[in-house]
């Protein structure tokens, strides 16, 4: 089963390969969240400072019932701090909102402040060096497991590469049929950075999409079932979101295989062009 299986990361860390999304969803919805994602199996929940709910999915990780070493939490250093400073006092901040003594992994959100992603040319490849910095201090200090980033692009990687002296971990990216960053996701494997897919089911679009809802009546399975072992096939940590309990345990029973062909069909479906309300997000190609 899915929810039994993981990855190893280069220091040894083992990351479970599904995980619990939990964009937009706050407070006490986000500790329930947590807690019923539990009692189906998960053992990986993911946030972001920027979600506004690591006290929420902290309450959850105390609350759950499970020892917290059985459970891997992520948060991410919001993209606004670019400062070795602001970094390191947003991951204090993140232990003492979620009342964890240490995270599993923290990632850079993304390279760019979201006000500048997919509106500028400026990288910031000095400033997020020194965010890294900052978390290599984190992981050193056994405030963090693992450290990682999302969202970066080859550019961005080979920047970090030249002067990190602990490498990326792992590389959070928008991956899902009909927008699968593929040459990404092959450059950063052969560097033995670990790929995580958000987004796995486009936000709901994958469900409209026809051509998709025919290779999965070919299975017997649902869409977002589908959309999650494409992402799984290309090895990847999947991160479905979802706060509705029959929705988790659905997503977790996708341990059918993709022939190589279906593979190839649903690798080149055309791009989602739109994403709806979530459109006006930058890592869906509009603005915040």
């Amino acid at each position: 089963m899915i929810l039994n299986e993981s990855y190893t990361l280069p220091n040894g860390v083992t990351i479970p390969k599904l995980g619990l999304g939990t964009w937009f969803i706050q407070g006490g919805q986000a500790a329930e969240a947590v807690r019923q994602a539990v009692s189906v199996g998960y053992r990986h929940i993911d946030t972001v400072q920027a979600y506004g709910n690591e006290a929420g999915i902290g309450t959850g990780v105390k609350n759950c019932g499970i020892p917290r070493d059985e459970i891997f939490v992520t948060s991410k250093v919001a993209a606004e701090h670019k400062t070795y400073e602001a970094a390191i006092k947003s991951i204090d901040e993140s232990l003492m909102k979620m009342g964890l003594y240490y995270l599993d992994m923290m990632i850079i959100h993304s390279p760019q402040p979201w006000a500048e992603v997919n509106q500028s040319a400026n990288r910031y490849f000095e400033e997020n060096r020194q965010v890294w910095k900052a978390m290599e201090a984190a992981l050193a200090a056994g405030k963090v497991r693992a450290i990682g980033v999302s969202n970066f692009l080859k550019e961005d990687i080979d920047s970090l590469w030249e002067t990190a002296e602990i490498k990326p971990m792992v590389n959070q990216v928008l991956c899902h049929i009909s927008n699968t960053p593929a040459d990404l996701i092959q450059y950063c494997q052969s560097k033995g950075i670990a790929m995580e897919a958000y987004s796995p089911v486009a936000h709901g679009e994958a469900l409209k999409n026809e051509k998709i809802k025919a290779v999965a009546e070919r299975y017997g399975v649902s869409v977002p079932q589908l959309c999650i072992r494409y992402d799984l096939q290309l090895g990847m940590v999947v991160l479905p979101k979802t706060a509705d309990p029959e929705h988790m345990r659905e997503n977790a029973e996708c341990d059918f295989i993709i022939s190589d062909d279906n593979m190839d069909v649903l690798m080149n479906i055309e791009k989602i062009k739109d994403y709806g309300e979530y459109s006006r997000f930058p890592v869906f190609g509009g603005k915040k």
